[in-house]
């Protein structure tokens, strides 16, 4: 598999220059451990413990004081790396013990924070670096042209010319081994991605006694993906009760398999909808589980939704790489919507994304609405066309690559 290079190595590596120890989520297969062990190869002597060796773990959840005798001495590792931490969580106060008392730094990698928060860990603010590891980004798979928006832009970080295309991305998704492996594979791995995840975090960590209902509430909450979920409707298509349904959802932005987009509701002039939007981090996952057939042919049936699941992926990877701003969606009771919010520290930038060209200033009543309400000067129009253009004095068509 093609070794990809990768964004947040920079962060990781200057984190590690300042003697601080990381904290690194993801989902499954995003490539935590391909990553650590290339950032931690060049450089450093470090030990790997691997968590997901049930024997090994045994011992730690007997002995978690085990750490500190096996590293307290000056001639081991300086750098230990953990994987699967969510699955110890009581080695949290060995390792303080070990950062505090023997200088030591940690990477730890974990696919959920949910048995973390349970389990009311230690996760040693101030000594452990919080950081996001999501599928492949646009820089990193070498698809961005240029960064017009400079407040949200990264630029690509490899030359190497992978062909994989807008339309792989939008049937597909970017996760690493699905980019570098033929279609037909493609499809293979990504229908097992559900019974891993159901096996691997359901299951193993019982969050739910009945995995074939979460099933069916899984499926139906991929094909939800993008919109406001009713929970009463998803309720009675499942059999599952509303507050259930709720905390599955719950279940699944701890999993780290569904990003939120919260609705902008600052300088309201108008009735606001306040439920949040969910996105599953990643499109040809959220396409597989959902049980949408894998075919090229899917993005002319439904090329608008797809497209900005792609746009909207790109900018919470972007959020989480970066931290300097936020996202939102907006839109009012009677219909009118701007797809996304980005707020800066001083600066408000609404963006609407059309799949099509060739768009019109009467295809976007939502965003001029939004720009006069908050009185804002500029917005923007993400779509497929080829190069940027003005379609009015405030409002900018940019092309995805541009973006």
């Amino acid at each position: 598999m093609y070794l990809y290079t990768r964004h947040i190595s920079r962060n990781l590596n200057q984190t590690l220059k300042n003697n601080k120890s990381i904290l690194l989520l993801g989902p499954r297969q995003v490539g935590k451990s391909t990553l650590i062990r290339e950032v931690l190869s060049k450089k450093h002597h470090f030990d790997s413990i691997l968590l997901q060796n049930p024997a090994l773990r045994i011992i730690y959840e007997k002995e978690p004081a085990r750490l500190i005798q096996e590293y307290e001495l000056a001639n081991t590792a300086d750098i230990i790396y953990i994987d699967e931490i969510q699955k110890v969580p009581a080695l949290f106060d060995s390792i303080q013990y070990l950062i505090d008392e023997h200088h030591k730094k940690f990477i730890l990698t974990g696919s959920s924070a949910r048995k973390l928060r349970r389990s009311h860990a230690n996760l040693l603010p101030g000594r452990l670096i919080l950081q996001h590891l999501d599928p492949l980004m646009w820089g990193e798979l070498g698809i961005t042209i240029k960064n017009y928006i400079p407040e949200i832009g990264l630029p690509n970080i490899i030359t190497k010319d992978n062909n994989f295309s807008l339309n792989d991305c939008m049937v597909y998704g970017s996760l690493p081994e699905v980019v570098s492996i033929p279609a037909p594979q493609r499809k293979q791995l990504l229908h097992s991605y559900s019974t891993i995840y159901l096996e691997e975090e359901i299951r193993a960590e019982a969050i739910s006694r009945n995995l074939g209902l979460f099933s069916s509430f899984l499926q139906l909450a991929a094909y939800e993906s993008g919109g406001n979920p009713n929970f009463t409707s998803l309720s009675n298509q499942t059999g599952i009760s509303v507050i259930t349904v709720k905390e599955y959802y719950q279940i699944l932005l701890d999993t780290l398999i569904i990003h939120q987009l919260p609705p902008f509701i600052k300088n309201a002039r108008k009735r606001i909808v306040k439920t949040p939007k969910y996105y599953f981090f990643d499109i040809g996952v959220k396409n597989a589980v959902a049980d949408i057939p894998l075919e090229a042919n899917l993005t002319n049936i439904d090329r608008g939704s797809l497209f900005e699941h792609f746009v909207i992926l790109e900018m919470f990877r972007r959020q989480n790489l970066k931290g300097d701003f936020k996202l939102y969606y907006w839109r009012t009771q009677s219909g009118l919507e701007v797809d996304l919010i980005i707020e800066t520290n001083n600066k408000v930038i609404p963006i609407e994304i059309k799949s099509g060209k060739n768009i019109g200033l009467k295809d976007l009543s939502g965003l001029n609405t939004f720009l006069d309400d908050n009185k804002l000067e500029k917005g923007y129009v993400i779509t497929t066309d080829q190069k940027p253009y003005k379609l009015s004095d405030r409002i900018t068509v940019i092309p995805w690559t541009y973006l």
